[in-house]
């Protein structure tokens, strides 16, 4: 009876220590399931429900659209019109192949675009733009086949237009989708693939004002990434709106004027720095530029002789030819290298060494002080001045007045011309200033260069007394999100240090030259006009009439002017590239500018009529 009891006991402990081990396994089972879940659905919880709701909906991007722009009256330049864009959402695309064949199948895509379209980083879940300016008939074919293409959307977005065409292209500019190298620039940060921005012109200077702020909107899909509802989340912003300070009027018929020869006009307010008018030729369409380009198409445009997206205003640089003798009797005058009585003999020639330094009247002027050698352009008397004032002191005025520096107009990549020294040419040439190129450089030729733009703003300097603008083309910028216009000031350069009987000389000698000088061409029964005629050569050494001269090697024509003389409203530059001489070819153009100008029924100023509550474009009805 004591062996049974205690085998009895002995297989009671057994089975006790069993349910023992089984109930703590129960219990590690349930902690670690326990563990799990909350690992899962707390710790984890974010992730997955993001992923979870990403399996049924898909986030759009909704582009904004781009700020308007007009002229000084209101006149509208640049507006949006709706268009239909083509998306691709990468994580609902099976085979990126196949939908690359069906897209270049059914509407004619470079299948090498699109694919680089689909490789630019970024989230798989936000949509790749393929497509955008699409024809209503392309964006039917889509939505037929859209079943068949599992990711592929048609957005409805503004895209950018000029109603004007050519008019102020180079100007105005155009957009264009932002490149895999601009995203990675700070400035760019906040835009993604596919966003719009300013590619040249204005549009690229206020980029930032105009490009407004995307919204986004929440897609319902289905398993195949087939959209089923949308909502929207955050509407779009649009961009602020810019007001330009030229007349669109005078706009026209500057670059009428110009036709189809290369060359560029300039007209601005000499008392604010006002651009008027700004016209370069050749031209091109921003409509087209602001579409996507094939790779030939782009290469046949900047490979064009005329270099159509050159804009010879700002960015052109010539020499200024006889136009740089006014800087040159400012600066003779206040060192008092001359008096306003001095006089020179020139007759047709001026030596220097064992060379001789050619005028263009090969008889010569005779005597001449300094009022009749700027009414005819008397080239050995600013020979003999410029040698006696040396590069040096000719190269401290010339910057004076804003040679040989950007402006500061608000367009991309203007270029300063070469106002140069002794210590330019160290330098960039690494070489010393010698005596003969200072008497190149007294009549604008040699190493002297400048643009239009520049040559504007000298002679309106002149036509001020000495008191300098820097250009301005934007007037005020309109805060589509508040209403608020804030309107930019004119921003003073600063004052010629010569006397006022300095300028009021120069000005009584440019009068003289369109009344009886160089440019009687430009005389008007309208107005009273004061001017300088130039002519920058550019190939040297050349024999026989001009017209039996290739055109590629004729000489500039050049033409500043300011109007009324007794009161100036008006300075205007005319550059015509291989056109000859400037009284001739130059002169009658700066005519027509300025009657126009003076014809032109006065107009409040939009910017004016909006601060003071007047009939200026109606913001709450504006194309968008």
């Amino acid at each position: 009876m004591m062996v049974t009891t205690h085998s009895s006991e002995s297989e009671f402990g057994d089975l006790h220590r069993r349910l023992f081990i089984l109930r703590v396994g129960l219990l590690l089972v349930v902690v670690l399931l326990g563990l799990r879940l909350w690992h899962l659905q707390i710790y984890e919880g974010p992730y997955y429900r993001d992923l979870s709701e990403n399996n049924r909906t898909r986030l759009v991007l909704l582009e904004p659209a781009r700020g308007l722009i007009y002229d000084r009256h209101g006149v509208l330049l640049a507006n949006n019109v709706p268009s239909f864009s083509l998306y691709v959402t990468l994580e609902d695309v099976k085979d990126r192949e196949v939908l690359i064949r069906q897209l270049a199948d059914l509407l004619g895509l470079d299948p090498t675009i699109v694919r680089k379209k689909m490789a630019v980083k970024g989230s798989k879940l936000l949509p790749r733009k393929i497509k955008d300016r699409m024809t209503l008939r392309d964006a039917t074919l889509v939505e037929s086949r859209r079943l068949d293409m599992p990711g592929v959307m048609i957005q409805v977005e503004s895209q950018r237009n000029y109603p004007g065409g050519m008019t102020a292209a180079h100007l105005l500019g155009y957009v264009g989708e932002i490149s895999a190298d601009q995203l990675e620039k700070p400035e760019f940060l906040d835009l993604h693939q596919g966003s719009i921005v300013g590619q040249y012109g204005v549009e690229k200077s206020y980029d930032r004002h105009m490009r407004g702020t995307s919204g986004q909107k929440s897609v319902e899909v289905d398993a195949l990434g087939h959209e089923k509802k949308a909502s929207v989340v955050e509407r779009p912003q649009a961009g602020n709106d810019l007001y330009l300070t030229i007349d669109v009027r005078l706009q026209k018929v500057a670059e009428d004027l110009l036709g189809q020869e290369q060359g560029a006009i300039v007209a601005l307010d000499p008392n604010s720095g006002d651009i008027l008018a700004m016209a370069s030729r050749p031209g091109f369409d921003p409509n087209m530029l602001s579409r996507e380009l094939t790779p030939k198409q782009w290469v046949e445009i900047v490979q064009d002789e005329g270099r159509p997206l050159n804009n010879r205003a700002s960015q052109g640089q010539y020499p200024p030819g006889s136009i740089f003798k006014i800087p040159m009797a400012v600066a003779a005058l206040e060192t008092k290298t001359v008096s306003p009585s001095s006089t020179v003999f020139c007759n047709g020639g001026y030596q220097f060494g064992k060379r001789l330094y050619h005028d263009w009247k090969a008889s010569g002027h005779g005597y001449v002080d300094l009022h009749n050698a700027l009414v005819h352009s008397c080239d050995v008397y600013f020979y003999t001045i410029g040698q006696r004032m040396g590069i040096d002191v000719m190269a401290e005025f010339g910057k004076d007045f804003g040679l040989g520096k950007a402006t500061g107009v608000e367009l991309p990549s203007e270029r300063s011309g070469i106002m140069p020294s002794t210590a330019w040419k160290q330098k960039a040439k690494n070489e010393q200033w010698l005596p003969g190129e200072t008497i190149s450089a007294a009549i604008g030729q040699g190493y002297v260069t400048v643009t239009p733009l520049q040559m504007a703003s000298l002679v309106g300097t002149v036509a001020n007394d000495g008191v300098s603008y820097r250009p301005r083309l934007v007037q005020a910028v309109m805060d589509r999100t508040s209403g608020n216009l804030q309107e930019l000031p004119a921003v003073p350069r600063g004052k010629i240090n010569a006397k006022p009987e300095t300028f009021r000389l120069i000005k009584d000698a440019l009068a003289d030259v369109v009344t009886k000088g160089t440019a009687t061409k430009a005389k008007s029964s309208l107005v009273t006009i004061g001017g300088k005629t130039g002519t920058a050569q550019v190939a040297a050494l050349r024999t026989g009439p001009e017209e039996n001269i290739p055109k590629k090697f004729r000489d500039h024509a050049w033409f500043v002017a300011f109007a009324p003389v007794e009161s100036p409203k008006i300075a205007v530059v005319v550059l015509a590239e291989h056109m000859g001489h400037g009284g001739s070819s130059a002169a009658p153009l700066a005519k027509e500018v300025i009657e126009t100008y003076m014809k032109l029924t006065p107009q409040v100023p939009a910017v004016t009529s909006n601060l003071t509550g007047g009939n200026g474009p109606g913001h709450s009805s504006k194309d968008s």
